[in-house]
């Protein structure tokens, strides 16, 4: 497995896939037919596909933390959701609709700290023992003392998240655990990695859309239909400008990805704009570059991955162990055989597990295949006699 491929177990960027197909295509969407034919890369709202929001309070010791949450469903188990580092939870929008439709189920899909539209004190603690807490501590304030049974889904980070939540029993009607993509071995191989590859993305966007094309084009979501709903919980409008000298560093982080006809003028007005800077104090260039930068790309990345540097052992450190020592029933879900690790190799053999691997699928799986995945999730959850089918659904059970 190369570097690449190992390095996206912190919603890291696979490898660049052929082009996606349009996706399900949403009402009056604008497209434009013929040769050079433009997809639709607008954002969709959370609302197409959750059937409410909530911004859950936990009071802790230094006030109160708000914790955003999408639900649907209002019988059977709930499926607690938790999304990879720098996504949000709105990464299982299309994953909830596919598995509404399977089985009787609720779902509740949590914006972990420091990501989406979650507001806690200290956003930038994002240890696996504090978010840990955090999942528990959601469940109680949404349920009290008597919370209905829980299964554990997470991606990536996530994943890691909720084997740390279920192995410190913060959820006391735990039914059952899900990792998605997520393996220590292969992660912790690619944590010395790690900081190139994110160096490597676009450090700001002129528009939503434009998150969105980039998203499709660079192979970190490849279901269109997905990053519609997905990129605007990882990007957020720029803040206020914060000083001339690290506007340099952003404008020069800038990528952009420009239609072939407009390069021309792009080229030629931006060759006017240094002309017209040439003789101005350096500083000033730079403040100036920064305020243009501002306008032309007002969206950046919600949380800065490459900070959260000094938790990431933490997180997947000792992670095989720990998953195979929950005395519950446990899905993994791949995107290749190639992930699983040693130890895992040998839980599976021994039975430890359920494990499905979900080809052609990049890193984000349940993104990219959201119906594989809810047909794994829902064939599992019936399996075990969680939950009950609908809408005629029929299991499949997978040989492993």
């Amino acid at each position: 497995m190369s570097a690449l491929e190992k390095s996206m177990h912190l919603g890291r960027l696979p490898p660049r896939p052929p082009l996606p197909g349009s996706g399900s295509s949403q009402s009056g969407a604008k497209m434009r037919m013929g040769p050079g034919r433009k997809r639709d890369f607008s954002p969709v709202p959370w609302s197409q596909y959750f059937e409410s929001m909530e911004d859950v309070e936990v009071e802790n010791e230094t006030g109160k933390d708000t914790f955003r949450v999408y639900k649907s469903g209002s019988e059977g188990p709930v499926l607690l959701l938790l999304h990879g580092g720098g996504h949000s939870a709105l990464s299982w929008a299309v994953f909830t609709a596919a598995i509404i439709s399977r089985v009787q189920c609720r779902i509740v899909a949590l914006d972990l700290r420091g990501h989406g539209e979650t507001k806690v004190k200290n956003s930038e603690d994002l240890s696996a023992e504090t978010m840990a807490k955090d999942v528990g501590n959601v469940v109680e304030a949404m349920y009290g003392d008597l919370p209905p049974p829980i299964m554990l889904i997470g991606h990536s980070m996530g994943g890691a998240i909720a084997v740390h939540t279920a192995s410190s029993n913060l959820v006391p009607s735990l039914l059952g655990l899900c990792m998605i993509d997520v393996v220590e071995g292969t992660a912790m191989d690619a944590l010395n990695s790690m900081q190139n590859f994110l160096r490597g993305r676009p450090k700001t966007f002129k528009s939503l859309e434009n998150a969105v094309e980039w998203s499709v084009k660079s192979g970190q979501i490849r279901n269109l239909e997905s990053a519609r709903v997905s990129m605007v919980g990882q990007v957020k409008q720029c803040e206020g400008i914060t000083s001339p000298e690290g506007s340099k560093s952003i404008v020069e982080g800038i990528i952009e990805e420009e239609e072939e006809d407009e390069e021309g003028s792009e080229s030629l007005n931006k060759r006017k704009k240094e002309d017209d800077m040439e003789g101005l104090p350096s500083e000033t260039q730079n403040l100036l570059l920064f305020l243009q930068t501002k306008k032309d790309h007002p969206y950046t990345w919600r949380i800065e991955l490459a900070k959260t540097e000094k938790y990431w052992d933490g997180w997947f450190r000792g992670l095989s162990n720990l998953f195979l020592s929950c005395p519950i029933p446990k899905l993994l879900l791949l995107a290749g055989v190639d992930r699983l690790d040693k130890d895992l190799t040998i839980g599976q053999m021994q039975g430890k597990f359920q494990m499905q691997v979900l080809p052609q699928c990049g890193h984000a799986v349940h993104e990219d295949a959201p119906d594989k995945v809810a047909e794994a999730v829902a064939t599992f959850l019936i399996r075990h006699r969680f939950a009950e089918p609908i809408g005629g659904f029929q299991c499949v059970f997978p040989g492993c």
